[in-house]
């Protein structure tokens, strides 16, 4: 009695590429479970989702600070620069830099009409 070859027999032998299909699909799955655990180590599920704010200020206080703003799906990444600006402008409040080497900022009152 003869015994035919399986379908998934025959791809096997005949395709020695299909191995790689599997490394990848391995490896996908790899990378989307290293994205999740990254955003719940770091308790932002905010990263992900469409509609939520959020605001991550990099190297505080340091020269190469970064304050990188996700407002819905728009991401905008700020850098901080000796540059100096000029203009006119009406002031919003003072910053205070504290002992521990963290910055408050106290909004100035506005007055009522």
């Amino acid at each position: 009695m003869v015994r035919r070859k399986r379908k998934w027999e025959e791809i096997a032998e005949d395709d020695p590429a299909a191995g790689l299909l599997n490394l990848f699909d391995l490896w996908m799955v790899f990378a989307i479970s290293l994205l999740l655990t990254m955003v719940t180590y770091y308790n932002l599920p905010e990263l992900v989702t469409q509609r939520s704010k959020v605001t991550i200020i990099k190297n505080p206080g340091e020269k190469n600070m970064e304050i990188i703003r996700k407002d819905g799906v728009r991401i905008d990444r700020y850098r901080v620069t000796t540059q100096k600006l000029g203009g006119e402008g009406e002031k919003l409040g003072t910053a205070y830099r504290l002992k521990s080497g963290e910055v408050v900022y106290v909004p100035e009152e506005t007055k009522a009409p």
